[in-house]
This record gives C-alpha cells, sequence and structure tokens, in this order.
C-alpha cells in the first residue's frame, strides 16, 4: 500500500509535519526507516508504548469534498506495522468507548472519486483511531471539537478553501487504564490556513475527563484555544517554526490559571 501522504506544501507556503523529540523518536514505530506513516491524505507517527498516534497531519480540500458513505468499511490493523504496536477491537467490545477517528473521515475524502474513496479506507486504519467517550463530538459543547475544521472554511475567507490540521491525543502518566491500554483523556488539534497569502495557526486542547469502572461515565468535556508552545509542553513534538510564526493565541490566552474553556464557535481567534 503506497500514499502519498500529508502535503506540507499543500497550503501553497511551507507547514511542515512536526517533529519528534529524541523520546518520542525512541518510542515511535519505523516504517521504511521513518517513523512518518502515509496514508492517502494525511500522516501519523505511531507511539509503541501507547498503541495510539502521537500526532496526525492531514490535508483537507474544501473545494474537492466528496460525500462518500462510511457504510461497509471495517476498522483494521494496518498490515504494514506490527500489530503489537496497535490497538484494535479488544479495546471497544462492549462498552461506551468510541473507536473515534482523529483525522476526521469526512476531512479526508476529497479529489478525484477513485483517491476519495482510497482516502475513506485509509480513515479506518486504527493507527487514526483513538478511544472516546460515544457522542464524543455531540457532546463537546455542542458539537464544537467536531466543526473546527467546518467552522474556519465557515467563518475565515481562508485562500483556495485549503486548510491543513495537526492532532492527537496527550499521553499523560496518570492516563486512567482500562483493559489494560490506558486511555488519553485529553487532545489537541491545530488548524493551518492562509489568508490573503498570510499562514495562521490556531490551537486547540480538549479535555474529557473519563471515569473507568464497570460503567463507563463522563464527567465533563471543555474545549480550550491554546498556544503551540503550550501544546508542545504536553505532547513529545514540536511544531514547525513556521506554525509558530502563524500562531492567532495571544500571549493572554497562555495563563492556565485564567483561560476559560470555549462555550461556542464564536469565542474562537482565528
Amino acid at each position: 500500500m503506497t500514499s502519498a501522504g500529508f502535503d506540507a506544501k499543500f497550503l501553497g507556503t511551507a507547514a511542515g509535519i512536526p517533529v519528534l523529540t529524541d523520546s518520542g523518536a525512541a518510542d515511535a514505530v519505523e516504517l521504511d526507516g521513518s517513523t512518518t506513516i502515509d496514508y492517502t491524505h494525511f500522516s501519523l507517527a505511531m507511539s509503541k508504548s501507547r498503541k495510539f498516534a502521537s500526532w496526525v497531519a492531514w490535508n483537507i480540500d474544501g473545494g474537492e469534498m466528496k460525500a462518500l458513505s462510511r457504510n461497509n468499511i471495517p476498522f483494521v490493523k494496518d498490515p504494514r506495522i506490527p500489530a503489537a504496536f496497535q490497538t484494535g477491537d479488544e479495546l471497544y467490545r462492549d462498552n461506551r468507548l468510541d473507536r473515534g477517528h482523529l483525522a476526521r473521515r469526512a476531512d479526508l475524502c476529497w479529489g478525484p472519486k477513485a483517491e476519495a474513496q482510497k482516502a475513506n479506507r485509509d480513515s479506518f486504519f486504527f493507527t487514526n483511531i483513538t478511544p472516546q467517550m460515544d457522542d464524543f463530538n455531540q457532546s463537546t459543547k455542542e458539537g464544537l471539537w467536531g466543526r473546527l475544521e467546518d467552522a474556519v472554511l465557515a467563518d475565515v475567507d481562508v485562500d483556495n478553501l485549503k486548510v491543513s490540521v495537526y492532532g492527537g491525543p496527550v499521553f499523560n502518566a496518570d492516563d486512567r487504564v482500562f483493559r489494560g491500554v490506558a486511555i488519553p483523556r485529553e487532545f489537541y488539534k491545530a488548524i493551518a490556513f492562509v489568508v490573503d497569502g498570510e499562514l495562521r495557526c490556531s490551537a486547540f486542547l480538549l479535555t474529557q475527563n473519563i471515569v473507568l469502572a464497570e460503567a463507563l461515565d463522563l464527567d465533563e468535556f471543555r474545549v480550550f484555544q491554546v498556544s503551540l508552545t503550550e501544546l508542545e509542553k504536553r505532547v513529545s513534538l514540536t511544531f514547525p517554526a513556521e506554525l509558530h510564526a502563524a500562531d492567532t493565541a495571544s500571549v493572554q490566552l497562555l495563563d492556565e490559571t485564567e483561560r476559560k474553556p470555549l462555550d461556542s464557535l464564536a469565542d474562537i481567534r482565528w
């Protein structure tokens, strides 16, 4: 299976992939000598110890989107990667955990029909999946988390309707363990786009408080707008310098004690 993967020049200006820290790289799965694993319209890096992607980067062409069905596409482990480094259906059976896409399925379905169909199928590899509470996207402040990409295309005059997104789970040492798997309770997303030839990047952090017992209970979801610098304190990677220079988060957003969760898409600083 050969795939083009994430296009760093997709926006018409340089916006590369994240770079793993030394510890992140040491923990990363390698495929053909690289820690970057390519799929159709997205790329990712896998953590051996956590068995989830540490980052996923994907391109969205809002002008070339195709409405494709998800019916009859199975969730499967990527045969190119040792199964021992992937979390599969053994985690998700008979509980409230959903198999949640990191790179949104709908985001990837663009381009010529055959290419869009391949991207649709590629999105279902377990390498692109993390456990999320059922109704995850719907429950986060009326779907705020799941609608971030749609919002930037709707609310901002984005050049050529093209967006690049970076996202993944935050691996915390005290994440609760369920069925032998540490369940991430935080996720991040950084959305890069160009307005009038100027690169911009807006970053977000989602926290989901999960009580893992016989029943999986959801306490609350909260979504914050944050800076890339703050995200880097939480993950084993650094974002490209071009994205840091384009960060729309103000200095005031850095203070965690003062920061308030987003109540609606209207609260976002694009």
